[in-house]
């Protein structure tokens, strides 16, 4: 396995909505389709009880002070770009609480319903912080275990891990897990932000389980704060 540094490439500029499935491979697309109807919404249903669960999961972890990182392994923010956007909507957040209650007291039947609206947006951006502060990717002896917020955790045992390179990727308006590249050479991509900038080339098509489906891909792309502690991490553990 090697490592590297110092290359950039730039996808085509897409949107969010462009984002979902292309017919051009370079543009990231969405994972998992769109269930119409009854089906569609029992997923949507499940899904939304998953981030839940998981942002609570968050929550008591950051409480508890016990990021989920192995023996012996060292961990890697990524959350650095948007920390200080999150920070801002949970404040803001905190402080339409006091002011919908001050503003509606007099109308129960309005004030309880808002409030509690309130109170859940509260929770769910403080559980979107602590997921991605809590959950850091991990470099250890057993391989790399790459993360995105409270839900994404896919692990690289070593032996399917062929290079690791610091490789700018800008991907603006992708989604924060999308695929990129034709179906048999695919490359996962956890952005944050606007983009990567860490290269994990496997030995070959890899099965990766996703909230919202497997996929198989042949490269991991992730974002990490500090991408030279990242290869230096790296060259430790490799075997």
């Amino acid at each position: 396995m090697t490592t590297g540094t110092n290359q950039s490439t730039t996808a085509p500029s897409t949107t969010a909505q462009a984002a979902v499935p292309s017919t051009d491979p370079r543009a990231p697309r969405r994972i998992g389709g769109r269930e119409p109807g009854r089906a569609g919404l029992r997923r949507l249903g499940r899904r939304a009880v998953a981030m839940e669960v998981a942002g609570w999961r968050s929550i008591g972890r950051a409480l508890f002070r016990r990021p989920p990182v192995p023996h012996g392994a060292s961990a890697h923010r990524y959350d650095g770009p948007i920390r200080t956007i999150l920070v801002v909507f949970l404040v803001i957040s905190a402080i339409e609480v006091p002011m919908v209650d001050l503003l509606t007291h007099r109308w129960p039947a309005v004030r309880f319903p808002l409030l509690a609206v309130g109170l859940w947006g509260v929770t769910t951006m403080l559980g979107m912080l602590c997921g991605y502060v809590t959950r850091p990717h991990a470099v250890g002896p057993d391989g790399i275990i790459a993360r995105s917020g409270a839900e994404i955790e896919v692990t690289l045992p070593w032996d399917d891990v062929t290079s690791v390179a610091h490789r700018r990727h800008a991907l603006s308006g992708a989604p924060s897990a999308s695929l990129i590249g034709p179906d048999d050479d695919q490359a996962l991509n956890l952005v944050v932000q606007d983009g990567t900038n860490i290269d994990i080339q496997l030995e070959g098509p890899t099965t990766v389980g996703l909230p919202n489906g497997s996929v198989t891909v042949t490269r991991v792309r992730i974002a990490v704060d500090d991408a030279t502690a990242f290869l230096d991490a790296v060259r430790r553990h490799i075997p």
